[in-house]
């Protein structure tokens, strides 16, 4: 099972709308105009499809829809790798206001357009009415064609990424070969007379402190020497200074500390503070060994720092920036080295080119390999549909000039009959042919996907009697492994179906006159026998038309 419940609220013409979904192969039908589509609509539109202000009913304020989806490995881990989580059931619900915008949610959590529309290549694959209309598109057929074949392109994008970015260096590098010399000139100049200079990182503010210093050395000696005596006075007067003082204090405690036992923590303190002023005063006399004057050091920072302010000012950056400037003009420098290196670029755009080619060429081994099966295998469906002897050929065309997507080109051919020569879909095959090609390749592509659900959309539109029977058979065998919903006019199909699900328009008295509503309804027995009747004879259902409808639905 995949879906199993769709709720829709003021989507279209349907005002409220809750239907609880089986597995297996449900059909939907109705009269003209009933709304048979507005269910796959609704789908597309909750797993992503472009938003727009004509989904909401008239007269409502927003359109809302909510699909709850079994879980499945696939569904759980792509849930896990983009920050959802995991609940017993998958829950999505959308809703688009009479502006057209639209808000999203999965499992509760907000989510974009974008990845409701990457879910759903888990959740379901839908095939339209319009299907055949992909068959003479050269970019859908190769897409389709490198889907059967199970292709992992991305390699391929890649290596044809990396050959275009060479190409263009390339390229670049032969136009501006002139503006790059001259370039190339300035930047040589402004690094040679940096050079000069030889700038180092940090090194400014180091200049900068080293000058603060020596430009005020005799200060800082003053200041050193007279902290020096306050501190420690040496043979002057006890009281002189604060050495002294404390260790008078000192003293003066400890000889009453055996009186009074609280004096022993102040003597610690004492004590501690002593040691603290000897080391202060020994670090300034070590401070006062090392500090010279020095002229000559102060003249030539001086002259130093007199060449870095211009320098700086020439090249219009601040004396600390000079440094990162002279790197950048370096690396820029490096680059263009590099971009005149035509004999390298040419070297690096072949080796990107035959990474490139070597990917392709592998892309094209495996699209040689699946065209005559996928060829194979819709020719056999055909059979099937009514186009007894018809053959269906995928034709793979060398390229005149390398393209993203590899060398060939692919194109659909098809044979309606024995004896006749496959040619283009487009030329040969007739509107209901082309249908029923269509339907062939839905059926045939369907058996390999993943997604848990398949729906189709009208896509027996131009078949009926016996092929019409066929088809229904097909969907039914795809319903035993999946599940499968199908919009048909063609009681044929809706016949072979498990379930069948009646659209229909339903008057919801006077608040709503003039706003018609869709409802659906899932019929049995004699209700599903008047269903396929009235498929078979139109509006008048006779009792041949019911005797018919009942053998048709006895028969499945």
């Amino acid at each position: 099972m995949a879906i199993q419940r769709l709720i829709l609220r003021d989507f279209i013409i349907v005002r409220a709308l809750e239907l609880d979904l089986a597995s297996g192969f449900t059909a939907l039908t109705g009269e003209t105009g009933a709304g048979k589509s507005i269910l796959i609509d609704a789908i597309q539109m909750g797993l992503g499809e472009r938003a727009n202000a004509g989904v909401v009913r008239e007269g409502a304020s927003k359109a809302d829809i909510a699909i709850e989806f079994d879980r499945t490995p696939a569904v759980d881990a792509w849930l896990a790798e983009s920050g959802f989580e995991t609940e017993d059931h998958l829950l999505i619900r959308r809703t688009v206001d009479t502006a057209g915008k639209s808000r999203a949610w999965i499992n509760g959590s907000a989510a974009t357009a974008a990845q409701l529309r990457e879910l759903a290549d888990h959740l379901v694959d839908i095939h339209g009415q319009h299907a055949w209309a992909m068959l003479t598109r050269p970019d859908a057929v190769r897409e389709l064609l490198d889907a059967y074949a199970q292709l992992d392109k991305k390699p391929l994008a890649l290596a044809w990424e990396n050959w275009r970015a060479a190409h263009a260096q390339l390229g670049l590098a032969k136009s501006s070969a002139a503006t790059q010399t001259q370039e190339r000139e300035r930047l040589q100049w402004q690094i040679s007379e940096v050079e000069k200079l030889a700038p180092l990182a940090d090194e400014w503010a180091e200049l900068n402190t080293e000058h603060a210093r020596l430009s005020n050395a005799q200060s800082l000696i003053d200041a050193a020497t007279e902290a020096i005596t306050a501190l420690d006075g040496g043979e002057s007067d006890i009281r002189d200074h604060a050495r002294g003082r404390i260790h008078s204090a000192l003293q003066a405690l400890q000889a009453q500390s055996h009186v009074e036992k609280g004096f022993q923590s102040i003597c610690d303190e004492l004590t501690s503070s002593l040691a603290q002023v000897e080391d202060a005063a020994h670090s300034l006399q070590t401070y006062l060994r090392k500090i010279d004057l020095d002229p000559a050091r102060l003249t030539q920072l001086d002259a130093r720092m007199v060449d870095w302010l211009s320098l700086a000012r020439r090249f219009k950056s601040t004396p600390d920036e000079l440094h990162t400037v002279l790197q950048g003009w370096r690396e820029s420098l490096a680059k263009l080295d590099a971009m005149s290196d035509l004999d390298a670029l040419e070297k690096a755009e072949r080796t990107a080119y035959a990474a490139f080619e070597t990917a392709a060429k592998l892309v094209s081994k495996k699209r040689s390999e699946a065209s005559p099966r996928l060829g194979f295998a819709i020719t056999a469906a055909m059979q099937e549909l009514g186009m007894k002897g018809g053959k269906f050929d995928v034709l793979l065309t060398k390229l005149d000039a390398p393209a993203s997507h590899g060398l060939e080109s692919a194109e659909f051919l098809v044979a309606g009959h024995a004896g006749t020569t496959p040619k283009p879909v487009g030329k040969v095959a007739s509107g209901g042919e082309l249908s029923r090609i269509a339907l062939a390749i839905a059926v045939t592509t369907s058996k390999l996907g993943n997604a848990p659900t398949l729906i189709f959309d009208e896509v027996d539109a131009g078949i009926g009697g016996a092929t019409a029977q066929t088809v229904g058979k097909l969907m039914q065998q795809l319903g035993v492994d999946r599940q499968v919903l199908a919009v048909t006019h063609l009681p044929q199909v809706a016949s072979q179906a498990h379930q069948h699900g009646v659209v229909s328009k339903l008057a919801l008295g006077e608040a709503t006159i003039g706003v018609p509503s869709s409802q659906i309804t899932m019929v049995t027995g004699d209700d599903r026998i008047a269903e396929i009747a009235r498929m078979l004879g139109g509006e008048i259902v006779t009792s041949t038309a019911r005797t018919h409808a009942a053998e048709m639905l006895e028969a499945t």
